[in-house]
């Protein structure tokens, strides 16, 4: 459901753009001059910098709009003998009649090899006035400043919640799925301002039961809900090291969580956590953090978990 309803939905205009309002305000410009300059989409996935860019495209060049354009995958093809052949190919090639340049997007272009940026800076520079480049990437840092600075930059943010909730009920009221008003909220809520995790969130549940709870959605994204992690810390404040553990346990044998994932999911919940001050907060930032750094370098996932709770159950009862 999740491509298929994008791609049955996704907006003509880049005025139909949801939760990127400072974006859609500074392309608008270009689209009603039907030209713009080389262009960099910076963000978080699933903030729409695909969809921008694609729309901003079909704005300037109208409903045959891909016979002007080259959709290229940096990830797959981030060598330099792609940007070399296929990349300066179709630079060298005339625009359609009626208009006056081309474009290339390179979606995930952080993932090109410094070889291949190279290259493409090289290409930008030479066939300026009949190609557009529309670079998107997840890191811009990862863009040698030769490329960034030939491009007007725009920075996605991660959507609003009330922006994926606005979406996820409308997807949920076309697909006729009974969708829960605490299930819409959870779905908002595990997305992380990711609109396409959202909707493929509700794919997933919507797939076991066409009446998605609350309950559901939690279960089928691998996501403990905030009352549980909630219930860790009060054990660990309240309780000591075995309820603490066995709860903590509980949660990974539950919702099949890895390690690492429990630990930054704890990190989300921290700061709505009421009954911990700001100085707990901090010492027990310190533990998570140490115990996800020893996970990743190789250390015991049970183990190290376990001196996690040990470490906040000392640090709130102390």
């Amino acid at each position: 459901m999740s491509e298929l309803w994008v791609e049955r939905h996704r907006p003509s205009s880049v005025r139909g753009m949801k939760g990127q309002r400072a974006v859609v305000d500074r392309l608008r410009a270009y689209a009603d001059s039907r030209t713009f300059p080389h262009l960099m989409f910076a963000g978080p996935p699933g903030t729409g910098k695909t969809t921008a860019a694609l729309a901003l495209t079909r704005d300037v060049f109208g409903e045959g709009y891909r016979s002007n354009l080259l959709e290229m995958n940096a990830s797959d093809e981030r060598k330099l003998e792609s940007i070399r052949t296929k990349v300066k190919q179709f630079a060298r090639t005339a625009p359609m009649p009626g208009t006056t340049f081309k474009v290339i997007f390179l979606d995930e272009a952080d993932a090109l090899t410094p070889d291949a940026q190279g290259a493409l800076r090289r290409i930008m520079e030479q066939f300026a006035e009949t190609c557009r480049f529309i670079l998107s990437c997840n890191y811009s840092s990862k863009i040698v400043e030769a490329i960034q600075s030939r491009c007007a930059v725009f920075r996605f943010r991660p959507l609003d919640e009330e922006k994926v909730l606005e979406t996820v009920l409308e997807i949920s009221k076309h697909e006729g799925i009974n969708l829960d008003k605490g299930a819409a909220e959870a779905i908002s809520k595990v997305s992380l301002g990711d609109l396409r995790k959202a909707i493929t969130s509700l794919q997933v549940a919507a797939s076991l039961d066409p009446n998605v709870t609350r309950e559901l959605v939690y279960e089928t994204t691998a996501t403990a809900p905030p009352e549980d992690l909630h219930g860790f810390f009060l054990a660990c404040k309240e309780d000591g090291f075995q309820p603490a553990r066995r709860r903590m346990r509980g949660i990974l044998d539950r919702f099949g969580l890895a390690g690492t994932d429990l630990v930054n999911q704890l990190h989300r919940e921290l700061g709505g956590v009421t009954f911990l001050d700001e100085i707990q907060k901090l010492s027990v930032t310190e533990a998570m953090a140490e115990c996800d750094f020893r996970m990743v370098e190789g250390g015991g996932e049970y183990l190290q978990l376990d001196a996690m709770a040990a470490k906040i159950c000392q640090l709130l009862q102390s």
